[in-house]
Formats: C-alpha cells, structure tokens, sequence
C-alpha cells in the first residue's frame, strides 16, 4: 500500500497518466460536470472532503504552469478568492459561463465536497523540469 501523499486509487492513477497542457478541474459540490472528462468525485458529505485540503493535495502532486477561476468567486465567495490568489499569482479569472465551457475540455475532473459557491479552479499541468 502506498505509504504517503495521495492514496486514493483513482486519483493517483488519473494524475500519474496527466501530460504537458492537460487541464484538471477541482469543483465544489454543485459544479455542474460534463459529459467526457474522467471524474473522481471525493465529496463524501456537505464541505467533507473541503477545495482547500484537496488543492493543497493536488498541488503537492502536480507541476501547474496556470490556473483559471470564475471571476464570480471574488464577491461571492472571498475566502476561495483569497486561496487561489495566493497559490496563483497570475490566476486568470473569466465568467462562470465560461469555467464552464473551459471544463468539458479539461482532461480529469475531481470533485470535491465544498459546499461554498464557485469553489472551483481548473489548472493546466506544466512540466517538472
């Protein structure tokens, strides 16, 4: 059994076959997920497993060369606004509408428990060296 970082299996798995210019979406509970990407949902109950502990997760895993939220998520939900800020300097903010159209190109998708509104960011990997 694997001893550290990420142990759930379908996650590690969609994470070790991700490339160079994939995009990873990390949604709250009520993002609505489309058609095509894979999904590893971890939502287990209402803000359980919550975004910030499955982005720090994510990125202790991942190379992200950029990030895009819903420019929504400032007014609506500031604490999700401040943490994205923080991870991403140059995070690039659009309409929700548009998050949307963006993730049904995204190449995984992992939901996670949050039950705050536009907790949601899509990450496109870079590479590690």
């Amino acid at each position: 059994m694997k001893r550290s970082g990420i142990l759930n299996r379908h996650l590690a798995g969609a994470l070790a076959a991700l490339g160079h210019g994939d995009g990873v979406l990390v949604c709250d509970a009520g993002m609505p997920v489309p058609d095509g990407p894979r999904v590893v949902d971890l939502a287990f109950r209402a803000g359980v497993p919550a975004f910030a502990e499955v982005l720090d997760g994510l990125l202790a895993e991942l190379v992200v060369e950029g990030a895009t939220a819903a420019e929504e998520v400032r007014a609506a939900n500031p604490r999700a606004a401040a943490l994205l800020e923080g991870h991403f300097p140059a995070l690039e903010l659009v309409p929700h509408e548009r998050l949307k159209e963006l993730s049904s190109r995204a190449r995984l998708i992992v939901r996670t428990g949050e039950a705050r509104p536009y907790a949601n960011v899509l990450l496109r990997c870079g590479v590690f060296f």
